[in-house]
């Protein structure tokens, strides 16, 4: 491919692949440390005899991929923060109940979950002891109290504790989420009366920009704006998504326009369309053009950190300096280039963006676009301007969506089939809407915004919210609930990728390529159905209910204790079905034995009566808190394994745990361990 020819986006995937080792493997920090110092030496020696030969040898391009692989995963191990000395997890004990004196900076306020408040936090004091590290602060929630705010420093006495696990097969993993971000612990306080100020007048960053996003939303809310409108506004101008309510969000998320919610490169280019213009008359002045560049550069990072520095705002910011530089030095790039180049950078400063599933997504649909849009749009050539116009938003739309499908339904699961109605409608009129907007809050922060200005704007964002939600409603049109694997993304980039190159160079190699490649594909396919077939019993967790699972093949059969309305909105099952790609599902009430090929599982109810003289119980499953003498039940039957659901008592829980550990009985409690699952 003529896309490797170019130096910088060979460095960039071996970069890509040494944060990819690093993630997956184990290698602690000072051996990554020796490995990339002795591979620099080794490159040092081989770059001074790679001089003196005429052309570059194979072995020197081959060591230079090496080294990169090996910063890459040396990176991600630098960035690591438990890796250090001072991190407050080398300090005290996570897993014990003690209490220790912590203080504490806010770093950022999150989206609040149904009881708590939820901040980031960074650590600098554990009982008077310097530390460092970030963690996840839960408070419960209070109305009479104001919530924290960033850059205050508190003190409180806690102790920390491991963050949540997800409790049945393929639910969404909170915990790995959070130590992608580096939170590998939280802090859970019952309210605010338990944190104690300490008055400060330091700031950082963050912290300023907090106070204007503050400021300018105090200034907005003295005009009629509408609570869902100042939401929609904090998200496209300011980054901040955390008072988005489920419904706004999930009326986007169908349409196919939530990108727009979240600062990304869209945004930042109108941005910069809209510097651009406002800066041009400083052209005219002695080295006006280089001065320009400058103001614009300097004021798309103070942007970016009034943003709050998301992954997707740094990303947009990043590549638009890269290409405004790229432009003065009067120095034509080349768009793989400079997308590599700004991907290099962000990962060299946070490896962890990798895993980002928007950093993902935004770069497939920029590669995909200035890939396949132009394929498309030469498809037709329309006359007039106006229909030229959409025809080219379209093809624009269409070509993300290629780029972004595969790996939006692995994460997602769902497709917006309308997603080009909304985005052929919002799109073109996003630049009026941000430019406006931008407008609106400098005059707000003035004090001398019109309300006629306010209402119209107000109007404008509700008109755009009620088009949403009228996409949204065409449910017929939104395809939900869609198995789709890893497996099938490798599939599908593969595809796209041989289709695209066979279009470009219609000769009998590209044919060869696409016929190879839908052999492996089919390949993997017989692969992935081999491993489905796996039959599994699972013990789903339910807080106060059962629900037990057959699977064969891609059958689900379901024994539980729900109602039907509980039963269709249970999404421990969607995901175990989405996941395992089940296509036909049994109800059934829940049975005293199971046969599990070749072992007995007996379930215990509230009424403890059991028994087992006429067959050996290997697992014994205890639900609706029998009130039983699990002393006597161990000696009598002596199961290899016991197992407590979350229909029982937290008290009898304990109470079983203790008996167990007494007895050396393993016990496996799913409110803490999971869900039981058990493969045969």
């Amino acid at each position: 491919m003529k896309l490797l020819n170019f130096p910088i986006i060979k460095l960039t995937l071996c970069l890509i692949i040494g944060v990819i080792i690093g993630y997956y493997t184990s290698i602690n920090l000072t051996l990554h440390i020796y490995i990339s110092i002795a591979l620099l030496f080794i490159l040092g020696v081989g770059l001074f005899i790679a001089k003196s030969q005429y052309k570059q040898p194979i072995w020197f391009a081959a060591l230079i991929f090496i080294t990169t692989i090996s910063i890459g995963a040396l990176t991600l191990s630098i960035k690591e923060q438990w890796n250090y000395r001072n991190h407050y997890s080398k300090h005290q004990t996570i897993s014990n109940d003690s209490t220790y004196i912590i203080n504490f900076r806010i770093r950022a306020v999150l989206k609040p979950s149904n009881y708590h408040d939820k901040y980031v936090i960074d650590v600098f004091k554990i009982n008077n002891k310097t530390v460092s590290g970030k963690s996840l602060l839960n408070i419960q929630k209070d109305s009479t109290i104001l919530n924290l705010k960033v850059d205050e420093i508190l003190i409180t006495t806690s102790n920390f504790k491991q963050l949540n696990i997800p409790l049945n097969p393929h639910q969404f993993n909170y915990k790995n989420y959070l130590q992608k971000e580096y939170i590998y612990h939280q802090l859970t306080i019952p309210d605010n009366k338990k944190l104690f100020k300490v008055s400060t007048q330091d700031h950082t960053l963050f912290g300023y920009a907090s106070i204007l996003r503050e400021r300018i939303n105090k200034n907005l809310k003295q005009y009629n704006f509408k609570d869902e409108e100042l939401s929609i506004i904090n998200a496209l101008l300011l980054g901040q998504r955390q008072d988005i309510s489920k419904d706004i969000y999930n009326n986007y998320a169908q349409a196919g326009v939530i990108h727009i919610l979240a600062v990304s490169g869209l945004h930042v280019g109108i941005i910069l369309l809209i510097l651009n213009f406002l800066f041009k008359p400083i052209e005219r002045l002695k080295h006006g053009k280089s001065i320009k560049i400058i103001i614009i550069v300097i004021l798309l990072w103070s942007f970016a950190i009034i943003a709050g520095l998301s992954a997707s705002v740094t990303r947009a910011v990043t590549m638009f300096s890269i290409v405004v530089i790229g432009i003065n030095l009067k120095r034509p790039t080349n768009i793989y280039n400079t997308l590599a180049i700004s991907m290099l950078f962000l990962l060299l400063i946070n490896p962890m963006f990798l895993f980002n599933v928007g950093f993902q997504l935004s770069y497939l649909a920029v590669f995909a676009i200035v890939t396949l849009q132009p394929m498309l749009y030469k498809l037709w050539k329309p006359k007039l301007k106006v229909i030229d116009y959409l025809w080219q938003v379209f093809t624009v739309t269409l070509a993300a969506q290629f780029g972004v499908i595969p790996v939006s339904l692995y994460y997602f699961h769902q497709f917006p089939g309308l997603f080009f109605v909304s985005n052929v409608v919002i799109v073109p009129v996003l630049g009026f809407i941000l430019g406006f907007g931008i407008f609106v809050i400098i005059l707000s922060l003035l004090n001398i915004l019109p309300s006629i200005l306010a209402n119209l704007y107000g109007s404008i964002i509700s008109l755009m919210s009620s088009f949403v939600s009228w996409i949204a409603q065409q449910e017929s049109f939104l395809f939900k609930n869609i198995s789709f694997n890893i497996v099938h993304v490798i599939i599908s980039y593969l595809l796209i990728t041989v289709i695209v190159i066979s279009l470009k160079k219609k000769t009998y190699k590209s044919v060869i390529a696409v016929l190879i490649t839908l052999l492996f594909c089919q390949s993997l396919l017989i692969l992935e159905k081999h491993q489905s077939s796996t039959n599994k019993f699972i013990v789903f967790h339910k807080s106060r209910f059962s629900i037990i699972g057959k699977k064969h093949d891609r059958q689900l059969v379901l024994h539980h204790n729900l109602n039907s309305t509980q039963l269709k909105n249970e999404k421990s099952i969607v995901n175990f079905k989405i996941g395992e790609n089940i296509v036909k599902t049994k109800i059934d009430s829940i049975q005293s034995i199971y046969k599990l090929k070749n072992k007995n599982l007996l379930v215990l109810d509230s009424l403890g009566i059991y028994n087992v003289r006429s067959f050996k119980a290997d697992i014994i499953l205890l639900r609706n808190s029998p009130k039983i003498n699990l002393k006597r039940l161990i000696d009598s039957i002596n199961p290899e394994l016991i197992i407590s659901d979350g229909s029982n008592y937290k008290s009898y829980q304990e109470r079983w745990s203790k008996t167990c550990k007494a007895q050396k009985t393993p016990f496996h409690q799913t409110s803490k361990k999971g869900a039981y699952v058990y493969s045969y």
